[in-house]
């Protein structure tokens, strides 16, 4: 398996409704490094002041509304946010949330390069019946893994997603077809682009 430093990301977010856009009321970082998942992971629910959510939006965010209120905002996240993600490659399932996120919240910056493990799951496993996140980690047989690095986490959770995202990244590049693949290789491949 090559060996590269990246930053798997997810954003738990509102739903857009009439007079309110989509925002962040939950981010999840995990670190992959020498290929592993560092124990140490970026996490924190994000204050969106008392707008309502989208009925439809995924997640614990009905349960946590005493909590989100009280939370730092994004832009007062800012800061680690930006050190956990600037200079690194990028990975999410289904990036364009979190690219969409990021761009709102800072126009001027460019993050990225990105890895979109969707993109490659679908590659790498097209007979799968779904690519949801969920779905391709329990057809893998990752969910334990992913369950015992996040207690009390499960999916639609932001560093849940994150560690998932990161996991099947991880799984895809130890098949043998994989294993000779470089992180310009992956976002080339996720960016339509031929070598």
């Amino acid at each position: 398996m090559s060996a590269f430093t990246a930053a798997a990301i997810d954003f738990e977010t509102t739903g857009s409704l009439l007079g309110f856009p989509n925002e962040p009321w939950q981010i999840g970082i995990a670190e992959i490094r020498d290929g592993r998942i560092s124990t140490d992971f970026f996490d924190s629910l994000i204050n969106v002041g008392d707008r309502p959510f989208n009925k439809y939006a995924p997640g614990r965010h009905a349960q946590l509304r005493d909590q989100i209120a009280v939370a730092p905002t994004l832009e007062q996240l800012w800061p680690l946010v930006s050190q956990n993600l600037s200079g690194r490659v990028l990975v999410a399932h289904n990036t364009g949330t979190e690219r969409s996120v990021l761009a709102a919240a800072s126009p001027l910056h460019v993050f990225g390069p990105w890895i979109d493990t969707l993109i490659l799951s679908r590659y790498a496993w097209p007979g799968l019946p779904s690519h949801a996140l969920e779905d391709v980690i329990a057809a893998l047989g990752l969910t334990p893994a992913v369950s015992a690095r996040c207690p009390g986490r499960g999916p639609h959770d932001a560093c849940y997603d994150a560690v998932a995202s990161a996991a099947l990244l991880l799984h895809l590049l130890e098949q043998p077809q994989w294993r000779s693949m470089t992180a310009a290789d992956l976002v080339a491949l996720c960016s339509g682009e031929k070598n």
